[in-house]
């Protein structure tokens, strides 16, 4: 059940009608099942590893708060081991299995198996990891109601494609949840409209560009058009995942639950550090204090700051992905933060004065620049592919700009609009302002809509794949 269908449309009216309907006391029960039957609408068969997960977290959590300090510890691992291991054999067995046969010089059929990946897993799992950190930690008490627990775990709105809540967060709204404002319901509807005008009228339009392109990158020569599949698919994957998390934030809102921020304009970040500070924001910080944090506890002279970077974020690239097309692009993104903090102690050494104010825009330029010439490691069928388009975008003829003028123009009102979020908050100011305000605003969302929206075929979310 995609978040773009008729479907979706039903069940979301459907589950808001039985949620307010009912007394209090069968609301928990109503958002279980609710979310239990979306995540079956995929695949029912891995229901039961869900629940699986559920189980084992939440009797961690509650032994660990219970036992004494030297026997948390090694629950702690037994639970990470356990979210580990399950991960681990769903999305990188047959990884590690076709390296296996390619060190061995043997057949891949001796060691491949044909496993599904469960939908979801690498966000649902890792929330629940976080949960039982921070019970370790003292930062989270222990969950005593295994309906809470299980809710935290599959609420539908989050389920699939993040973003990542904390445990805190989450169970702050259920314990004292309140019939969602005015404002909410306004700011949910209208996150909606958002999402569902990035997704189908952004997003699946330069899915087209994307996909015709990386489909046969060999006959497509040219730096131009490299440059332009690469821009397009890095516009592609953000309107789509900003899309899918902001119907996702829209529709807890209206359930009386409060979701982060997972994106706040990325391209217009100035450098590497800041760009993973407004991109996928809830896996950023999810990285940061589960991985990056915890290296960097014994910190041992700023090398081991380099090497606690990379290793976060090549992992980061790892998560996304079973290939070394993900493990690089990860590294990548390691290698331009070293390399940023460096030049940032060396200028601050050497006391040099500030940039001048036009030098901001040249460095967002670049900061996107860098991001796009990564982004055939993340896209590219293979590491051949993903090395044949850089090679052409430094080295090939012109070649044609696969973008079409609306393209470009419809992309020119985004970047206008997200310059002016920045500076004027217009968003916000729509969905508490005046009604005609909110009007024109949702009427606008549901025109574009209707003149781009591609319907003709149902586009998965890119982020489903993780």
């Amino acid at each position: 059940m995609l978040f773009s269908t008729v479907q979706f449309f039903i069940f979301l009216p459907a589950v808001l009608a039985l949620f307010y309907g009912s007394p209090r006391v069968l609301r928990k029960w109503i958002l279980l099942v609710a979310s239990y039957y979306f995540y079956a609408s995929w695949n029912w068969k891995f229901i039961p590893l869900l629940l699986t997960l559920t189980v084992i977290d939440y009797t961690a959590g509650l032994w660990i708060a219970r036992v004494r300090p030297s026997r948390k510890k090694l629950l702690l691992i037994m639970s990470i081991c356990a979210n580990l291991g399950f991960l681990g054999f769903f999305k990188y067995y047959n990884f590690l299995a076709g390296n296996l046969a390619q060190v061995l010089d043997m057949p891949l059929r001796l060691f491949a198996l044909d496993i599904v990946l469960p939908l979801g897993i690498s966000f649902h799992t890792f929330q629940s990891m976080s949960y039982v950190v921070d019970v370790y930690r003292g930062e989270q008490k222990a969950v005593s109601n295994p309906l809470d627990y299980a809710l935290f775990i599959c609420f539908f709105p989050q389920l699939v494609a993040g973003p990542i809540v904390r445990a805190r967060n989450f169970f702050r709204d259920l314990g004292n949840w309140k019939r969602p404002s005015r404002e909410d319901v306004a700011r949910g509807v209208l996150l909606i409209a958002l999402g569902l005008t990035k997704k189908m009228a952004f997003a699946d339009q330069l899915a087209k560009v994307v996909d015709a392109y990386f489909k046969n990158v060999a006959g497509q020569a040219g730096a131009l058009t490299a440059w332009s599949a690469a821009t397009a698919f890095v516009l592609q994957v953000y309107f789509d995942f900003s899309g899918y998390t902001d119907i996702a934030i829209g529709s807890a809102k209206l359930l009386g639950f409060h979701f982060p921020a997972n994106f706040t304009r990325p391209f217009l970040a100035s450098n590497m550090s800041d760009f993973w500070r407004r991109w996928h924001i809830s896996f950023s910080k999810w990285l940061r204090d589960y991985v990056y944090l915890p290296l960097c506890q014994n910190r041992r002279g700023e090398a081991q700051v380099y090497v606690s970077l990379m290793i976060t974020m090549t992992l980061g690239g790892l998560w996304h992905g079973a290939s070394w097309n993900f493990v690089i692009w990860g590294a990548y993104f390691g290698v331009l933060l070293c390399a940023e903090r460096f030049w940032r102690k060396w200028r601050k050494r050497r006391m040099v004065s500030a940039d001048p104010v036009w030098m901001h825009a040249l460095k967002v330029a670049f900061t996107f620049a860098l991001f796009v010439l990564g982004s055939p490691f993340f896209r590219a069928a293979s590491l051949g592919d993903a090395i044949h388009v850089i090679g052409q975008m430094f080295t090939g003829t012109a070649g044609p700009l696969l973008l079409q003028t609306w393209h470009l123009e419809l992309l020119g009102i985004s970047l206008g609009l997200a310059v002016a979020e920045e500076k004027l908050r217009w968003f916000e100011k729509a969905a508490t302002g005046p009604t005609w305000a909110y009007t024109t605003a949702l009427t606008l969302m549901l025109l574009c809509l209707e003149l781009f929206a591609v319907t003709e075929v149902s586009v998965p979310f890119v982020y489903f794949q993780f």
